[in-house]
């Protein structure tokens, strides 16, 4: 069965990259395996009646749910998403707004607004919505993006000039003010996934071909900025900063072999760490692990170090290497692209899966501060799975695209200079 038409058009029920298929169903299935077990600790709460099947099969329905949203998007043209990348944005920038007036609050942040009974976490549809807008945004202007200033004096009393009028007119709110935006209301409830949408958007900033001086500024205007957050205490800045204090502390403290802490006193990473240290090579087997009791979330924060103390780091390592092929396929894609917006977008999306994945995993093995970063697609959650399997679709869309060569580009839109 050929799957196409006399257009050409792509039938198949899997349309696009099927290695990327392929690895979507592989870590599909090790969320099924990780969640199963790691949720042990939750079904024997004697404050909870729940079981581990109660749980498996919330997971379920949960990637069931992804699925059906990654193949539902991997059939829309990307010339939908140009279309309405403003309208998409402006929604969920609006939707994580409300979340702090009408969501609930956990650890002092308010992420969540309940919905039937499901907890959507607008500032997961947000990250994908500004790679989106974004992608926009830089695709128009491919003509003289080189020479586009984005980045306005540091000085406002030279913003009333008329030639810092124009770079705000031209450059600063059509391509850095939605980041900005972005960053500033995920910032005040989690820090760590503003850092990321901002690294994946100078990323595709940087490959979108803006100037490499005016991605330098950005930088530092974002430095200034952060400083002074942490100076005057505001949104999550204080619990940034104290994390950021016991991370130093945890990596500059020498082990006491002769009097240890208790498991008690120890703080998570570290018992993630002694999860890895006992999976070892080959792993404890699966539903064997000892520290899936005394951390507090291995089924979602902490996934990465749990399946390594069940599977070994023979296949933790292999588990890495799945996202990094997330982005490598991305590049596959990003290079069949004969138009900006395609390309962009695809690897917009990669980057903030991937960068997800590997803050998860660094702050698993202590090389980076606790986050409360999910594992993508494989860590218990209900909008980070659905999210992700979203911008999964949006790039398997593109892939179909390529195959079907039915990239049609705007007349806005320049040709993608590689």
């Amino acid at each position: 069965m050929s799957g196409r038409t006399e257009q050409g058009r792509d039938l198949r029920i899997f349309a696009g990259d099927k290695l990327l298929w392929i690895i979507v169903a592989v870590l599909a299935t090790i969320s099924v395996l990780v969640v199963y077990s790691s949720t042990a600790k939750m079904a024997y709460d004697a404050h909870t009646a729940r079981t581990t099947a109660h749980f498996l099969k919330q997971q379920l329905m949960i990637l069931a749910a992804g699925t059906v949203a990654i193949f539902f998007t991997h059939r829309i043209n990307c010339r939908f998403f140009w279309r309405y990348a403003a309208l998409f944005y402006l929604l969920s920038l609006l939707a994580t707004v409300g979340v702090y007036f009408i969501g609930v609050q956990t650890n002092g942040a308010a992420r969540w607004i309940p919905i039937f009974g499901f907890q959507l976490q607008p500032s997961e549809a947000l990250k994908v919505t500004t790679v989106i807008l974004l992608a926009r945004q830089l695709a128009v202007r491919q003509d003289k993006i080189a020479k586009l200033r984005i980045v306005p004096s540091f000085n406002p009393v030279k913003w009333a000039l008329p030639e810092q009028k124009k770079i705000w007119r031209e450059g600063t709110i059509p391509v850095v003010m939605p980041v900005a935006l972005s960053c500033a209301v995920i910032f005040p409830a989690h820090f760590s996934s503003a850092m990321i949408v901002f690294a994946a958007s100078w990323v595709m900033m940087l490959i979108g071909r803006v100037n490499f001086r005016e991605l330098c500024r950005l930088v530092l205007a974002v430095a200034i900025v952060g400083a002074l957050l942490m100076v005057l205490q505001l949104g999550r800045s204080s619990t940034a900063s104290g994390r950021i204090g016991t991370w130093i502390e945890t990596m500059t403290t020498p082990y006491d072999a002769e009097n240890p802490k208790p498991v008690d006193k120890l703080t998570d990473t570290e018992r993630s760490m002694i999860a890895i240290r006992n999976g070892g090579v080959l792993g404890e087997g699966a539903g064997q692990s000892v520290m899936r009791v005394e951390m507090t979330h291995p089924e979602s924060d902490y996934a990465y170090a749990f399946f390594i103390e069940e599977y070994g780091l023979i296949m933790g390592i292999m588990l890495m290497m799945l996202y990094l092929w997330i982005f490598f396929r991305a590049m596959e894609i990003f290079r069949r692209c004969g138009t900006a917006f395609p390309g962009l977008l695809v690897l917009g999306l990669a980057l903030l899966i991937t960068c997800q994945a590997l803050l998860h995993i660094a702050v698993t093995v202590n090389m980076a501060p606790e986050t409360g970063q999910t594992l993508p697609l494989i860590s218990r959650g209900g909008s980070s799975v659905i999210f992700t399997s979203v911008a999964l679709g949006m790039i398997l869309s593109v892939s179909r695209q390529n195959d079907e060569k039915s990239h049609l580009a705007p007349k806005k839109e320049s040709i993608l200079e590689k």
